[in-house]
């Protein structure tokens, strides 16, 4: 073989070597680089950006896509733990078109954390509506989506700030009391029984643990490798005291059952999204609320848990769609009447 074709080959093998070794290295010696890497990527495809908004001494963080427009704005608030990008598998089946918004929640990822920030559901929910006055979403009332922690949250403020909102998605939604008992719920029980309440099992600290919630938080079993299981525990350990401390408050008497206390005062159209196989929040909860609501449209998702954001995506995107394509159908028909 000629001598300058057999260095090309080895100047090409070297250069591909390189990122495929940094690759290999990333993966196996920081994956929690790796998962930040992975989500920016995904943000970046999908049009996401992220911007940060003041009010007074406070920052939020959020990342959108679109303007508004004809078709109401979307806000999405996140679960316990998570951060805006958990919505990123949902927002890949929303329309460019749309106006969609996902804030990481009081203490959560690039919004502030402060010790003396009252964290229980009603004082996010006032965080939640300064965000919301600082980009001014509110210009014209917008369709609010919540999930969990999240969507306790958003179902107190959608009672405490109806003039806002124009339509309401709670999905599994956390504040609820329940006649039977979840997997999550008993393993607290026990815990507080034992005097093991430092060991929540949403706030896991090693790989295993990390496992162990996913298989808690999801019917669908994902086969997640063993460096990416590391990388998420390494990603979340700096944060667990904070978690902790967000816990006990969002568990204690005042906020346990905020979205009980508040349902009846909610007055938007409201869809409940749940998966049947939840083990974190059990699926009775969905009755509660359409016994409550009056303009209330449940959907329980079969073979899927409480991670319905990430185990049905596309379904879940598709019913937020036609839960809003029917809204602006019946509202059409009132003009017209």
């Amino acid at each position: 073989m000629d001598l300058d074709v057999l260095n090309m080959f080895v100047i090409a093998g070297g250069t591909l070597a390189i990122p495929i070794l940094a690759f290999v290295a990333s993966f196996l010696l920081w994956p929690s680089a790796l998962i930040r890497i992975y989500y920016w990527y995904w943000r970046r495809a999908l049009g996401m950006q992220v911007r940060y908004a003041n009010y007074d001494d406070y920052q939020f963080c959020y990342s959108y896509r679109g303007r508004p427009g004809y078709r109401p704005s979307i806000l999405m608030l996140h679960g316990f733990s998570a951060h805006k990008d958990m919505w990123l598998a949902i927002v890949k089946f929303l329309p460019k078109n749309l106006h969609l918004v996902c804030v990481d929640m009081p203490g959560h990822e690039g919004t502030t954390r402060s010790a003396l920030d009252d964290y229980s559901i009603n004082g996010q929910a006032k965080r939640i509506h300064q965000f919301v006055e600082c980009i001014k979403l509110n210009r014209r009332p917008f369709h609010l989506v919540g999930t969990s922690m999240g969507g306790n949250v958003a179902g107190v403020y959608a009672a405490q700030y109806p003039e806002d909102i124009c339509s309401l998605t709670l999905i599994c939604p956390a504040g609820l009391p329940s006649t039977t008992d979840s997997k999550f719920v008993k393993q607290l029980r026990e815990l507080q029984e034992s005097q093991g309440i430092d060991r929540i099992p949403l706030i896991p600290s090693t790989p295993e643990e990390m496992a162990d919630m996913l298989k808690l938080c999801s019917y669908v079993r994902f086969k997640v490798p063993q460096q990416i299981l590391q990388g998420l525990v390494d990603v979340r350990i700096p944060h667990n005291d904070f978690y902790r401390k967000l816990f006990l408050e969002i568990v204690d008497e005042k906020s346990r059952h905020s979205l009980h206390e508040n349902m009846s005062k909610i007055k938007a159209p409201t869809q409940v999204i749940w998966g049947k196989q939840d083990q974190v929040l059990d699926v009775s909860g969905a009755s509660v609320l359409a016994s409550a609501i009056p303009d209330c449209h449940v959907y329980i998702l079969e073979n899927c848990g409480h991670s319905v954001v990430v185990e049905r995506p596309r379904k879940t995107a598709n019913l937020i769609l036609e839960f809003l394509a029917l809204l602006h159908s019946i509202d059409n028909n009132k003009k017209q009447a």
